[in-house]
């Protein structure tokens, strides 16, 4: 009877396995990050290693230890460093929608926006490392370009807007004239590497409805 009180006083060991549990997870949540943690932590870590080492440069070992996570926990989420890549670029904030009742006040918005993101975000400094890979990286190119296509929807809606109020011609090129809009500023961003000044904005705008406005022979009457 004695050795059974005995055998049954010995049951408290159990909260000693509880209390190793709970270290363990101390441990382990100090350490590497999981799930979603995890997940954050390796797009931020990408768009880091895009910043200083540009996309052909930048491996998946190098996004895993900067991040805090094995290599394992990257290729379950991603099936390729394209896909990786294409995650963490589309964090960056794009352009939103703009509905002032002109097309100068909208490009105006727009533009101003644009250009902060540029000066306050990675994307000045991403961007044309992309563009780059894009030229000869099919995987990447396939990706990339319709992301790229849907950040420009909305000017190509203040477009259209223009053209049914009549603010500009109704035989234009939508996606040329948003090359015009934005070729200017991504030019100073591919060359320069220099914050854009909102100034330009102004004659650049200018100068496109000048090209897309009607003519005088266009006008009714």
């Amino acid at each position: 009877m004695h050795r059974r009180r005995h055998g049954h006083l010995d049951r408290p060991r159990e909260p000693r396995l509880s209390i190793v549990t709970s270290n363990s997870e101390s441990t382990a949540s100090a350490g590497r990050p999981r799930s979603e943690e995890a997940h954050q932590a390796i797009l931020d870590a990408t768009l880091a290693l895009l910043v200083t080492s540009g996309f052909s440069a930048l491996t998946v070992e190098g996004v895993a230890t900067r991040a805090g996570v094995g290599k394992a926990t990257i290729y379950r989420r991603w099936p390729s460093k394209v896909h990786l890549v294409m995650e963490a670029f589309s964090q960056l904030p794009g352009l939103k929608e703009v509905d002032t009742g002109s097309l100068v006040g909208d490009l105006g918005k727009m533009l101003r926006s644009y250009v902060e993101i540029l000066n306050s975000t990675p994307l000045a400094a991403i961007l044309p490392s992309l563009a780059g890979e894009r030229a000869h990286n099919p995987e990447l190119s396939k990706l990339f370009d319709p992301l790229l296509k849907e950040r420009r929807q909305p000017v190509i809606h203040a477009l259209e807007r223009a053209v049914e109020r009549g603010e500009v011609r109704s035989d234009i090129d939508y996606d040329l004239t948003a090359d015009l809009i934005f070729g200017p500023i991504v030019m100073r961003v591919f060359f320069t590497g220099s914050r854009i000044n909102p100034k330009i904005l102004g004659p650049v705008i200018d100068a496109v409805l000048r090209g897309i406005t009607p003519r005088p022979r266009d006008q009714p009457g």
